[in-house]
């Protein structure tokens, strides 16, 4: 059986942090990732890792409940996003060196969707940076990215599982990461000390909320807030389309990550994200491995 994986991580917010988990488990098991193609938050874990840097990126994001994390966030309230993204970008960059992607030792693609000309935008040479930068610019949260008179946000909009512009060898291995999809969630357990540190978050996330009286529903009874109601709204424009390319891309092995795992923004999950990963990347690797022995011994008899 090839140990050489062509791997597609899929976007999805905070839920993107078991792409992590996914990786781990596929290094413990001896599996050599030749290629990577993400989106959004799939392109941000999948570009870290092709950087060496996914250790990092780990600790940083599992640390994300620190009250001084929250003031990366750069509120811009403009037309065209809430948040500039350019602090946490910077503080990224502080442990994630910028590099051409031509230059990354693993083969990379980032996904972005230009809305000015209704086309997908792949990014697989130039800056690594640009190119994580454009995918995650989730419409109206994240402030786009303005190119050669094009709009460019996140690459959910027309492609959020992007099986089809990942780099394929010979009989290497397709392996795709699905983090939204409609399955029962699986919990796993939570150290009692993630208590505080959820605490923290959601303090800091009442803070939020109260800089978006403007746009928040005025009606008490309303139970859906803006940011519930974007997701929910991008989840179901994007769900049946992803789908389609997972059908047509028809991966090796697809790993189903819940999309009630957690929600878009809840990065304080981190550990229970990546354990996720994990397990769910076990559970499916344990019974695929034991069939390919067995066909790879009959093809041998």
């Amino acid at each position: 059986m090839s140990k050489n994986v062509a791997l597609v991580l899929s976007g999805g917010g905070a839920r993107g942090l078991a792409h992590i988990g996914v990786i781990e488990e596929l290094e413990k098991r001896g599996y050599i990732i030749s290629s990577i193609a993400g989106t959004s938050m799939g392109a941000l874990i999948g570009g870290v890792y092709a950087c060496g840097k996914m250790k990092e990126l780990k600790n940083w994001m599992i640390s994300l409940d620190k009250r001084k994390v929250f003031n990366l966030v750069d509120f811009t309230f403009s037309s065209m996003g809430l948040i500039k993204g350019d602090r946490v970008l910077n503080a990224m960059k502080e442990f994630i060196p910028d590099i051409n992607i031509e230059d990354l030792k693993i083969n990379f693609s980032a996904t972005a969707a230009d809305i000015t000309n209704n086309k997908e935008v792949v990014f697989k040479s130039g800056s690594l940076f640009d190119a994580i930068r454009a995918s995650i610019s989730i419409p109206t949260v994240l402030t786009p990215v303005i190119k050669d008179n094009a709009i460019i946000v996140d690459g959910g909009v027309l492609n959020n599982i992007p099986i089809g512009n990942v780099k394929r060898t010979k009989g290497d291995l397709l392996i795709a990461v699905y983090v939204n999809a409609d399955i029962p969630i699986e919990k796993t357990t939570i150290p009692k000390k993630e208590t505080k540190k959820q605490s923290i978050y959601l303090e800091k996330i009442s803070e939020f909320y109260a800089q978006l009286q403007l746009i928040q529903p005025k009606d008490k009874t309303e139970k859906m807030g803006y940011f519930s109601l974007l997701d929910k709204t991008l989840t179901a424009g994007t769900q049946k389309l992803a789908q389609l390319i997972i059908e047509k891309g028809a991966p090796d092995v697809l790993i189903n990550i819940s999309r009630h795992s957690c929600g878009t923004y809840d990065f304080f999950l981190a550990k229970e994200q990546i354990e996720i990963g994990r397990q769910a990347t076990a559970s499916k690797l344990n019974p695929y491995t034991l069939i390919s022995f067995i066909l790879s011994f009959i093809i041998m008899k």
